[in-house]
């Protein structure tokens, strides 16, 4: 008897679970597994449905999705304006005599330390240090300016040594703009031509540039 009503209850409960499941309790068979809970599953398929679908549209529309801002473009550089120069020459008692090309602007003083300093017990009383330059001028150091000379055309269309400027013995056979310049730094140095036979002593003029040049050329 005890075993009858132990199955009796057995058998009730499991047509209690049949009937909450759903379905008629059959003894021959047991019962079937409780339905599971289908909304966190609903849910989860309407999510990725969604998600699909978002996906598509965005793909059709040739976008992306957003992402992090590009980082700020650095602001264009302001364009400079070119800096402009101005050649000086430099003569006289500095260890660089010579041609100096300087920003515009500068000062006797910047001249010579670009010609690499005064030499030694040289007199600076004759210069203004902070006097600005310009373009194309000559600065004697340790000694007077020569007096101006004037190109007096010679006979027979010679050059003098002595008087001529840079743009006349830039008209030479040869000569050039450099050469030129170092016939009147020679001149500078020295004072002065005495005889045709020290052009030789200009550097740049060798012995068949001289001989193209002493019939051309007059010292007065």
């Amino acid at each position: 008897m005890a075993d009858e009503q132990r199955v009796k209850q057995i058998d009730s409960v499991l047509a209690r679970l049949a009937s909450i499941a759903g379905r008629p309790w059959d003894r021959g068979e047991p019962p079937a597994d409780p339905p599971r809970r289908r909304f966190p599953v609903t849910l989860a398929i309407g999510l990725a449905i969604a998600g699909a679908a978002v996906a598509g549209v965005l793909a059709l529309s040739g976008s992306s999705p957003p992402g992090e801002p590009p980082p700020a473009l650095a602001a264009a550089a302001v364009e400079q304006p070119a800096v402009t120069t101005i050649v000086v020459d430099v003569v006289g008692k500095v260890r660089e005599p010579g041609l100096r090309t300087l920003t515009d602007g500068a000062r006797v003083d910047d001249a010579l330390r670009a010609s690499g300093g005064v030499l030694p017990g040289t007199d600076l009383a004759s210069l203004n240090l902070a006097r600005k330059l310009v373009d194309g001028e000559q600065i004697h150091v340790g000694a007077p300016a020569p007096p101006v000379v004037v190109d007096v055309p010679e006979p027979g269309g010679k050059v003098n040594l002595n008087t001529a400027t840079l743009a006349r013995l830039d008209t030479l056979p040869g000569v050039g703009t450099v050469t030129a310049q170092r016939i009147l730094d020679w001149r500078t140095k020295h004072g002065r031509f005495t005889k045709v036979d020290q052009l030789r002593e200009v550097d740049g003029i060798g012995p068949t540039r001289f001989d193209t040049l002493r019939d051309l050329v007059v010292v007065r």
